[in-house]
């Protein structure tokens, strides 16, 4: 497998979502640093590569401690010497419980990973890429259809997947100096361990249980393949990639 000679970090990549998109990035040729905090699991995505496995660095990380995230980016920069993509997409989410009933450390570890863990990345990203040359990157962030709308009990995830669009509108408008392009991606019921549930019935606004229809993640690693190959003169600002039958759009 030729290099392309792009280099990219994905977090989460030890599975769902993150794995598709680093397993998509190096069948196109990037050198990718994966992240996560399961190491043996970042191990088995380098594996299933083949013969692209060479160009997978498997980082073990916690985006929610800063010195972790520093760690991530020195690992890449010492390894591939640069950086031009990074795809935050490491996310967890709070047990399904009335909001009343959501204690503060479930809370707050919502925020440390899905917000302050994006934060984090795209610090270090911005002080990578504005450093380098030729200067400059992307930044793509996985947002979630909760950046738009909730599903029941599930405020701690909505609001970090809200402020993944404030975070990345400040950081599309602060990177245009440095040649710095970030963009988002929500993702709707792709069908991934943790999208699972929803074959089997998930509770919908009214009260009901409800199966929800899925997509193959393969097209969400296609559409975050095509959002980095662009040239830096071109942004997918947002874009919504989803499920078409479920209930998003209007009643459901």
């Amino acid at each position: 497998m030729e290099a392309n000679g792009k280099v990219a970090i994905v977090t989460g990549a030890g599975s769902g979502i993150g794995k598709a998109v680093a397993l998509a990035l190096l069948g196109a040729g990037y050198r990718v640093a994966l992240a996560g905090r399961r190491e043996e699991a970042l191990a088995r995505t380098a594996q299933e590569a083949g013969a692209a496995a060479p160009h997978a660095l498997v980082v073990a990380t916690d985006v929610a401690r800063a010195e972790s995230v520093k760690a991530l980016f020195a690992r890449t920069r010492e390894t591939f010497g640069r950086l031009d993509v990074l795809f935050n997409n490491a996310g967890i989410g709070a047990p399904a419980v009335p909001l009343e009933d959501i204690t503060l450390d479930q809370w707050r570890n919502v925020v440390d990973i899905n917000l302050t863990g994006v934060f984090l990345c795209i610090q270090e990203a911005f002080r990578q890429m504005k450093a380098q040359e030729p200067r400059g990157g992307r930044i793509i962030n996985n947002g979630s259809i909760s950046a738009h709308a909730p599903r029941p009990l599930s405020a701690p995830y909505t609001a970090t997947k809200h402020a993944i669009t404030g975070l990345t509108r400040s950081a599309s408008l602060d990177g245009r100096k440095y040649d710095i392009a970030c963009g988002q991606i929500d993702i709707g019921n792709a069908a991934t361990e943790m999208a699972a549930r929803m074959a089997k019935g998930v509770p919908q606004a009214n009260g009901e249980i409800a199966v929800e229809p899925l997509m193959d993640v393969a097209h969400v690693a296609s559409a975050v393949l095509y959002m980095a190959s662009l040239p830096l003169d071109a942004n997918v600002q947002f874009m919504t990639i989803m499920a078409s039958k479920m209930p998003f759009v209007g009643r459901g």
